[in-house]
């Protein structure tokens, strides 16, 4: 069902037009550094001060509390502090006091030198390709972070479209034959938004992320006639379709609904021969396979989605979301972030690197982010629980400046201290570089706050 209304939603909107607004299917309001957006999200909150803002500090008061350190007025007396932070139960939980050390050791990397931790290493030889954002901060202290971080609102305040919806419908299709905003990898759990991470909402389920598997012969779940009906058996049934609701158009030449709907069909009929193609990444050179980490069981499934998301993107896709799951670490942190890092280190190096061997890279972005940080201090002796006062999330390619990191959290990797960004901030300068005015998107008696918009962040604007 959700298949049919993406197609017969599309065809609608192409046909009879859409809401007053942005139009859909529209070109970019400026020229347009980008075309298509990669966006890696981390489920759960990937620990910023063991992957890309290590803070030697709390390695040398390791074991002191927050109050025993130098930093007790940075941390406790920042006005940020607590400041608009809620979780499930309506407040933010209570400070963790005890400080951690570095589960990990780092060191410089690449001509730029910035700081990535060992637990990176692929992704640390492509850091001169990368903008660290050191200084997000979010509002949401529990799961239901990954849904504001993808619509910008708390899910207090109810659902709103997400991020890769709104660049579906800002600019609309380059492939007639694929959907524009691919999913792939499980969705935040019912109780942290769900799809709403990846749902159109008040815009329409037409803009709404489609969920591909990566089985050739069943890639689009619901988008396939059944194993029993031959492609040329298909395509009979959508010959006689046509012609007889050709018939029916001479007799209603002014019905937009019916010529939609036969439209749909067609849609529907050109994504099932497209996608299978797509995930068939067997067409690739083992070389390339070899890059994406697909000889190796710990990272063929997201070595496996990146490269179909290269192959996505190399056809017309405009969006492509690939979730990640597993980075809750508040037990066993060492244990666990070491074997979810490998798991999707060098699958993302690989693209980075295959995207640029192509001249890709130029025009995709390619994001990396998570909910949330984890805190500097200790929970239940060898974790870290949820930290949304600065955290760590970085951008490559489509015009973003290389090499550089902006932003900064205090010594300790509390707050977001040096040019704070609230995650609308990231969605803003996706839109820019995709050729939109972040402020024009809105939609008539769906009222945005300015918030919403955010601001592209200019300083790793190329």
């Amino acid at each position: 069902m959700g298949f049919t209304g993406l197609a017969l939603g599309a065809m609608l909107n192409g046909e009879s037009g859409a809401a007053e607004g942005v139009r859909v299917g529209g070109q970019p309001q400026f020229p347009a550094k980008a075309k298509s957006v990669i966006w890696y999200f981390m489920l759960g909150g990937t620990s910023h001060v063991e992957s890309f803002d290590p803070k030697p500090a709390l390695n040398e008061y390791a074991g002191k509390t927050i109050d025993e350190s130098p930093y007790k007025s940075a941390v406790l007396d920042s006005p940020f502090y607590r400041d608009n932070v809620r979780d499930f139960a309506g407040v933010p939980r209570d400070l963790m006091p005890t400080l951690y050390p570095l589960q990990i050791g780092y060191r410089k990397r690449g001509e730029s030198g910035l700081e990535v931790s060992d637990w990176w290493p692929h992704v640390g030889e492509r850091i001169d390709d990368i903008a660290l954002i050191r200084s997000m901060w979010t509002t949401d202290n529990d799961h239901a972070a990954q849904l504001q971080f993808h619509t910008g609102r708390h899910i207090f305040d109810g659902f709103y479209p997400s991020v890769g919806s709104w660049v579906h419908y800002g600019l609309g299709t380059l492939n007639q034959n694929l959907p524009q905003f691919v999913v792939m990898g499980p969705p935040p759990g019912d109780c942290c938004g769900g799809v709403g991470a990846h749902d159109g909402s008040y815009l329409g389920p037409e803009h709404s992320g489609v969920k591909l598997a990566l089985d050739p012969k069943n890639p689009l779940p619901f988008g396939t006639p059944g194993s029993s009906v031959s492609i040329e058996e298909r395509r009979g049934q959508l010959d006689l379709l046509n012609e007889l609701n050709s018939q029916a158009g001479v007799e209603y030449p002014d019905d937009p609904a019916m010529r939609a709907r036969v439209k749909s069909y067609e849609l529907a009929f050109r994504m099932q021969m497209s996608v299978p193609e797509v995930v068939r990444i067997e067409d690739e050179t083992e070389a390339t396979q070899k890059l994406y980490g697909l000889d190796d069981a710990a990272t063929q499934r997201v070595g496996r989605q990146s490269l179909v998301a290269r192959r996505l993107v190399e056809r017309g896709v405009r969006f492509v979301q690939i979730y990640d799951d597993g980075w809750d670490a508040h037990t066993k942190l060492l244990s666990n972030h070491s074997t979810r890092c490998k798991a999707v280190d060098k699958p993302i190096a690989g693209l980075l690197t295959d995207l640029k061997q192509r001249g890709l890279l130029d025009e995709t972005i390619v994001v990396w982010a998570t909910e949330f940080g984890r805190t500097p201090g200790s929970e239940r002796s060898d974790g870290r629980d949820h930290h949304p006062y600065g955290f760590t999330v970085w951008m490559a390619g489509g015009g973003i400046r290389g090499g550089v990191a902006h932003g900064a959290t205090d010594e300790l990797g509390f707050h977001a201290a040096e040019d704070r960004h609230y995650v609308t901030d990231v969605h803003a300068t996706l839109l820019h570089q995709l050729g939109l005015h972040p402020e024009s998107m809105e939609v008539p008696g769906h009222k945005r706050l300015e918030i919403d918009f955010g601001h592209p962040i200019e300083q790793i604007i190329a």
